[in-house]
């Protein structure tokens, strides 16, 4: 009887979008797939650091290109998107943070964080898997969420119901998608060392009690996602669809 055969994780030929790439997650999710062997566009509002990004790759013998775009500009987005060939991998990783206690949430910080996580993050996962069923192809589309889409927060009610919002978002999508061989999951860090992060990090006194919270005692670095990006986007993930991947460091286990 002939052994198993462990599923490749490897994306030779597979044309990758990863949304937020100019930075953090997002950058580090982009290095993953093109080191995995996928063709990797770069989307970000701002072309420099884009451009940077698709240089250095380049000179590491990486195959990637860019598109400077703004996702929260819905009808730009879709007509751009709908002129380009299907992309088989999306990465979203676009998010925005603006924290206060609950009963200081401002409205307008409510809306910003909302239409970025949540609005353009629906619509941007809409056209990538739109293209999809046209050509009649399989993918992976995964939406970077957070441990606090699967928990509550202090000083975060928005962001945690923007995530918890992602997080239906993504298993509804699974459901409708599935007949078309499209998967759609969520990854969840805890507390990664990224810009985005930083307006936390940067106070010792919550740093202490977030390093406490994390079982294994540390901050995540954007290298701890990267072979979970590559998995969910790979043949290895082939049978997860409207689930979460957690990298919480334990956070969320007790």
């Amino acid at each position: 009887m002939p052994l198993p055969q462990t599923p490749s994780f490897r994306l030779d030929g597979r044309r990758a979008l990863v949304a937020g790439a100019s930075s953090g997650i997002g950058r580090a999710a982009a290095v993953a797939l093109a080191q995995a062997g996928a063709r990797v566009t770069l989307l970000a509002r701002q072309a420099d650091n884009l451009v940077l990004l698709q240089s250095e790759m380049r000179a590491e013998g990486l195959e990637a290109d860019y598109l400077a775009l703004d996702i929260c500009d819905t009808a730009k987005m879709e007509s751009t998107l709908a002129a380009q060939a299907p992309y088989e991998i999306l990465v979203n990783s676009a998010g925005l943070a603006r924290h206060s206690p609950a009963l200081q949430t401002i409205e307008s910080d409510y809306d910003a964080v909302t239409n970025v996580n949540v609005k353009a993050a629906y619509f941007l996962t809409r056209a990538v898997a739109k293209s999809l069923v046209g050509a009649q192809r399989s993918g992976s589309l995964i939406n970077v969420s957070s441990q606090m889409g699967l928990v509550g927060g202090i000083d975060r009610a928005v962001y945690c119901a923007t995530k918890h919002a992602l997080e239906g978002m993504t298993k509804a999508m699974a459901v409708e998608w599935g007949p078309h061989k499209i998967r759609v999951n969520t990854l969840c860090p805890t507390f990664t060392r990224t810009p985005l992060a930083e307006q936390t990090l940067s106070i010792p006194a919550r740093r202490k009690w977030i390093e406490d919270q994390i079982k294994l005692g540390r901050i995540a670095e954007v290298e701890d996602l990267m072979g979970a990006v590559v998995f969910l986007a790979s043949d290895a993930a082939a049978m997860m669809t409207g689930t979460s991947l957690l990298i919480d460091g334990g956070w969320t286990a007790s």
